[in-house]
């Protein structure tokens, strides 16, 4: 149950790690125009729309049963290909949000889809490795898994390459998508 919950907690944070942190107190922007400020905001709202689509992709943390190796390594790996989907879905529509309205925009997102590509290519690694492990041991599959899950810890703001774009940083604060993302609410299923 413990490493369901924490996988769980970690697909959380990384889903509200999006769009919480708003401004960078130690950078200032240079003012831009309303139209400005508007543009970034949609593109913003665009960005964290594609960036939030994990969180809407279902994943069932597998339930933590002792007694069943073989059901255990079976959710385990349904689980990695839901998350390996879901990063992959990101990181597809990271990489279709058009052009930045902001200087530097378009290369942060391109940072940002690069991160959820390489999620979703290690939960799938993730996934191969804990269906090849030896069900009758389930700690072979299940190492594989928490590797992949301790990742996100060290990838938990997706949003983090915007520290170069204080525009869009400050955007994610009014963009309706940003403040969506931030209500996620993604409750542990066991």
């Amino acid at each position: 149950m413990r490493r369901s919950l924490v996988a769980t907690a970690a697909v959380a944070a990384l889903a509200l790690a999006g769009c919480t942190n708003g401004g960078n107190s130690g950078t200032t922007s240079t003012p831009t125009s309303g139209a400005d400020n508007a543009a970034a905001v949609a593109y913003m709202d665009k960005v964290c729309a594609a960036a939030s689509e994990f969180a809407k992709i279902e994943k069932t943390a597998p339930k933590l049963d002792a007694g069943d190796s073989a059901k255990l390594k079976a959710e385990m790996a349904a689980y990695m290909g839901q998350l390996a989907d879901a990063f992959g879905k990101s990181a597809e529509g990271l990489k279709n949000v058009g052009p930045s309205p902001v200087q530097g925009g378009e290369e942060a997102v391109t940072r940002m889809a690069e991160t959820f590509t390489s999620l979703g290519t290690l939960f799938t690694e993730a996934k191969t490795k804990v269906e090849q492990a030896d069900a009758n041991n389930a700690t072979g599959g299940l190492q594989a898994a928490g590797e992949a899950i301790a990742k996100l810890s060290e990838l938990a703001d997706p949003l983090r390459d915007l520290n170069d774009v204080p525009e869009l940083q400050k955007a994610t604060q009014t963009a309706p998508k940003c403040q969506e993302m931030q209500r996620i609410n993604v409750t542990p299923t066991s």
